[in-house]
């Protein structure tokens, strides 16, 4: 006798009972309008029956799931930003660095033998 599939709450949000996918997990799926196979390319575990019961949750919860989403989305943006800001991209290829870095380096030693030399 196969066990009856639902959404639980176990603390992380409203999940599969047979397994610990959320139905956020799911929700930028339905909003890009995903197939079940699509769906079950990127999340093997699941069947088809535990997609159309978070699909229908999804579908009777559909402005309150679409606002969440939009606000994580929205906050992770934000983070991304001010993370941006703290450690700036560095300028120019892998490849130029490193030469810089061995011209910074070959000064540095010029430097320190003439100073090592009395002159």
């Amino acid at each position: 006798m196969q066990k009856e599939i639902a959404l639980v709450d176990r603390g992380r949000g409203l999940q599969l009972s047979s397994s610990r996918i959320t139905v956020h997990d799911l929700v930028p799926y339905f909003q890009n309008g995903c197939s079940d196979e699509e769906i079950l390319r990127w999340i093997p575990s699941l069947t088809h029956e535990e997609i159309r019961i978070v699909e229908r949750y999804y579908q009777q919860h559909k402005d309150e799931l679409d606002e969440h989403e939009r606000r994580v989305r929205a906050y992770r943006a934000e983070q991304i930003r001010l993370q941006r800001l703290r450690f700036p991209e560095r300028e120019g290829s892998r490849n130029w660095r490193l030469a810089r870095l061995r011209q910074l380096l070959q000064q540095r030693r010029q430097e320190n033998n003439s100073e090592g030399t009395g002159g």
